[in-house]
């Protein structure tokens, strides 16, 4: 592609992007691992879940023929939870029990404490009666073996982002590892003679840099595993010498994507594999490339001012970070909001614009528009209002399409 080709449209870019992609290789990893990361297999009960009868409630296993209103029955037994002990239950007789703890045979109902003359009081004289205050029903407070999940049952499905509550549902599977697509390995590097270091003095023509802190962090709340942050001036041979020593799955590139005459990205990656650079119709983030190098590796030449970057960075490079993990849904919410004020928007480009909604609007994130430099909009934006390209204006009170940030 060159600097004089049309301009991709989002659809086309974003379409290339996804194509390009591949799952990461699948590990086996201790639960305490797997947090956010994307179930490759289906995992299935070793056993029933329950594992076998066992008390809902603390209270008293009883046999419901004896437990009528007002019956006094006689304790005759303890089973704690993980007890394997299995008591008789004779007439007239009752036998405490705790939450979790195993049915005994001859017990077809628990009664709960509240339900008997003690209140929510356990004696402690294992001999001690009890008054029934509330008839239970056949089979009250009983937890069935099997009846959330037969042996065999799929407890959680492949492609499942895996939180606390799946990990659980695994372990009571009875696993204790399981196989997930490894997380996206990603290096970050940004280019540019002008950036120094964040808390440096800035000469005349040098800014902060605050793209690596952007784009690594972001890579990082996608999943993904951060292997290199680097900042390099506009030196092909030091661009290439650390592209040459970084393993990764993608590699992420601020600055030096576009026509100028030091675009040492352009220059040192342009033609490298089946990397390419061109224009895309988009507002901020036009100047972008991508492709994979020779190494097969995924990789994202974003423009340099922040906000270009914060935009490419959503709208190609985290749905690709997703996808290469494993994951189905890997586009954000999107929503509609009336805009609460009116705004230009560039011919011919989708505009994708820093900006805070309410309930019912949405409004720039800033007074100064949709400028690429103007950063100080990330701090306060919540979404990014999606403006298509045969849009010349927003006006107030139009429905917005809005890509939610959080």
């Amino acid at each position: 592609m060159t600097p004089t080709s049309p301009a991709t449209t989002v659809a086309e870019h974003r379409d290339r992007v996804l194509s390009a992609t591949t799952r990461t290789p699948l590990i086996r990893v201790p639960l305490a691992d797997a947090v956010g990361c994307v179930l490759a297999e289906d995992v299935v009960s070793r056993w029933p879940v329950p594992l076998f009868d066992n008390s809902a409630m603390d209270g008293y296993a009883v046999r419901g023929a004896d437990a009528a209103d007002g019956a006094v029955l006689r304790v005759v037994a303890d089973v704690p939870a993980g007890s394997a002990l299995d008591p008789p239950i004779g007439a007239g007789e009752a036998v405490r029990i705790m939450t979790g703890a195993p049915m005994p045979s001859g017990a077809d109902a628990v009664v709960p404490l509240e339900h008997t003359d003690l209140g929510t009081v356990i004696t402690a004289d294992p001999t001690a009666a009890i008054t029934i205050t509330r008839a239970p029903a056949r089979g009250a407070h009983i937890r069935r073996l099997g009846e959330d999940a037969p042996a065999g049952a799929v407890a959680v499905a492949a492609g499942t982002v895996l939180g606390p509550w799946q990990l659980s549902a695994i372990a009571s599977a009875g696993h204790a590892r399981v196989a997930v697509h490894r997380a996206p390995r990603v290096a970050v590097v940004s280019t540019g003679s002008e950036l120094i270091d964040p808390s440096g003095t800035p000469a005349r023509g040098q800014i902060p840099e605050s793209n690596s802190i952007l784009l690594a962090a972001a890579a990082r709340s996608a999943g993904a595993e951060v292997v290199t942050v680097a900042t390099i001036p506009d030196d092909e041979s030091a661009l290439a010498a650390l592209l040459a020593d970084v393993e990764a799955d993608a590699v992420i590139l601020s600055g030096g994507a576009s026509v100028g005459a030091f675009d040492v990205v352009k220059a040192v990656l342009d033609g490298s594999g089946t990397i390419e650079f061109g224009p895309v119709a988009i507002q901020p983030g036009k100047p972008q490339g991508f492709g994979t190098d020779d190494a097969g590796r995924l990789v994202f030449a974003l423009p340099g001012n922040p906000v270009s970057v914060a935009v490419s960075f959503e709208m190609f490079v985290r749905p690709a970070l997703l996808a290469t993990a494993g994951r189905t849904d890997i586009d954000r919410p999107r929503v509609t909001r009336a805009a609460a004020t009116g705004w230009r928007c560039p011919a011919g480009r989708t505009q994708v614009l820093p900006a805070v909604i309410d309930t019912d609007t949405v409004r720039p994130a800033t007074a100064g528009g949709s400028g690429s430099h103007l950063v100080t909009s990330l701090a306060v934006a919540q979404a990014l209002a999606i403006i298509p390209a045969d849009t010349d204006r927003v006006n107030e009170g139009d429905l917005v399409e809005v890509m939610v940030l959080s």
